[in-house]
């Protein structure tokens, strides 16, 4: 571990592929670090040792081919953990992620073993974006979901966890903070191209202080440096494509619902035709009908048809049918 961190020393940012992968998919140490700060495990379930794991079986999504890095490991527990560094988020990156997590549990179960040899797998996706934008997660980065009772949710059925946590949203209380939780999750968002500073608190700590020593531009080659860049061109490309698509979507959606609006409004005009026609038919009926009334009355009186044609606008012959 250095001694010491140069000041005007230059850093790449952890969350690109190049550096994610250097970083946490080939440094045991460094990720056993990792994932005993951000899982959710007891005391009495704290990694010892890792293993990496072929990453070659998770599936791509079409719509994500550059903006998810992925690691897999397994630990002295036999406990998998699939780790996720997303860019932007989508609704299917979520279903992707309970896909992922369900096929290295179900993975396990070799022929004619138990179903009681299932080991619990976890899902830890590290989205550098917010898809929980509800009031009552304005503040809340780190979200776990678990099979669990929906009246007792301490009653769970064990076997598949998912954590997601949205960089963006995340904030240390203070500078000083050293839960190791906060140490990660800062050296994941402070960390980038514009960083000059490493704060005491970050180089303190000897798995992290490694990880950012690895950071250092002068660390890498330039042909992944060239990687690096490229990385990032196709992250902004794929994600411009993507928010066109779902704008183009969002108005597509939009005329829809203006032509179904005009459309409902067309069918309340008639509506309203209709009705206003109806009641003039009955007002016509109800005045013919009184004028019958009142034809009947004044022949019944006597009155010469004539008179009657003069008062009531009907000709004779109209009159001698009622």
């Amino acid at each position: 571990m250095p001694t010491d961190l140069l000041s005007n020393a230059k850093y790449l940012d952890p969350k690109n592929d190049l550096t994610f992968r250097k970083i946490f998919g080939e440094n045991p140490k460094i990720m056993k670090s990792f994932l005993n700060s951000v899982l959710p495990l007891d005391k009495e379930q704290k990694i010892v040792e890792i293993t990496y794991l072929d990453p070659g079986l998770l599936p791509v999504l079409p719509q994500l081919k550059h903006s998810i890095v992925d690691v897999r490991c397994t630990d002295n527990y036999d406990r998998q953990f699939i780790v996720e560094m997303q860019m932007y988020w989508t609704t299917s990156f979520r279903s992707r992620m309970l896909f992922n997590a369900s096929k290295a549990y179900v993975k396990q179960l070799k022929k004619g073993n138990k179903y009681s040899s299932l080991n619990p797998v976890y899902g830890l996706s590290l989205i550098s974006d917010i898809y929980l934008s509800d009031e009552r997660y304005k503040k809340q980065y780190y979200h776990h979901y678990r099979l669990a009772h929906i009246d007792n949710p301490d009653e769970v059925i064990k076997g598949i966890e998912l954590i997601f946590i949205e960089l963006p949203k995340f904030k240390a209380m203070t500078f000083t903070e050293k839960k190791m939780q906060v140490l990660w999750l800062r050296f994941l968002t402070e960390i980038d191209e514009n960083t000059e500073y490493i704060p005491e608190e970050l180089k303190e700590n000897e798995a992290i202080s490694e990880a950012i020593e690895q950071l250092q531009v002068s660390a890498f080659s330039p042909e992944e440096l060239a990687y690096y860049e490229e990385y990032w061109d196709r992250v902004r490309m794929e994600k411009t494509a993507i928010e066109d698509a779902q704008k183009e979507a969002a108005e597509a959606r939009q005329r829809e619902e203006e032509a179904k609006q005009r459309e409902e409004e067309a069918k309340q005009r008639e509506e309203e035709a209709r009705r206003i026609a109806e009641q003039e038919r009955k007002e016509k009926e109800k005045i013919k009908e009184q004028l019958i009334q009142t034809v009947k009355k004044m022949k019944s009186d006597g009155l010469p048809i004539e008179i009657i044609s003069k008062y009531t606008g009907l000709t004779e012959g109209e009159i001698k049918k009622i």
